[in-house]
């Protein structure tokens, strides 16, 4: 049996994108309500949830996703990885951050091309690894990495501006 799903090609794009991630922004999961997603876009969410920003600099921190398929088995699904790095160990990251390794949130990356995508849209994201880390020499990072992995059918969704703007950040860390 041939399958025919193919609809277009693709032309080389000028060069203007970077790489790299600005921020993620953490929903509990199942806060969002039903998505409404055309394409590979949601563009609204059912609920205003609240959330909660990570500012992360740039080069520390970045989104992958690999695709696993297997012919034999007519299968094919997402392994989505968001790795972050925060800088200075303080006792009230340190305490909110054993909170979100409990949980397995919804996570929203804000990318260097002004781009929003949601990861772990219907099944969430765990905390599959992290370090506490002081470093050793003084140029080392003192700080924490977190790794959010999670296993979709689908790619992570590109998030309309609406989608983000319904979020209710709420307050966020600063350390000293």
């Amino acid at each position: 049996m041939s399958c025919t799903i193919l609809a277009k090609g693709r032309n080389l794009p000028c060069i203007k994108s970077v790489g790299g991630i600005k921020s993620i922004i953490l929903a509990d999961f199942g806060s969002l309500g039903a998505l409404s997603v055309t394409g590979a876009e949601v563009t609204a969410i059912g609920t205003t949830p609240a959330a909660y920003k990570y500012l992360v600099k740039p080069g520390s921190s970045g989104m992958e996703e690999t695709i696993t398929a297997s012919a034999e088995n007519g299968t094919v699904y997402y392994d989505q990885n968001v790795n972050i790095q925060l800088q200075k160990l303080d006792k009230e990251t340190q305490a909110e951050l054993q909170d979100v390794a409990k949980g397995n949130p919804h996570v929203f990356v804000e990318d260097f091309n002004s781009n929003y995508f949601l990861v772990g849209a219907y099944n969430g994201a765990d905390v599959s690894a992290g370090t506490i880390s002081t470093g050793t020499a003084l140029a080392d990072l003192s700080g924490y990495t977190l790794t959010f992995t999670a296993q979709e059918v689908l790619p992570a969704f590109f998030c309309a501006s609406g989608v983000i703007s319904a979020l209710q950040i709420g307050a966020a860390i600063s350390p000293a």
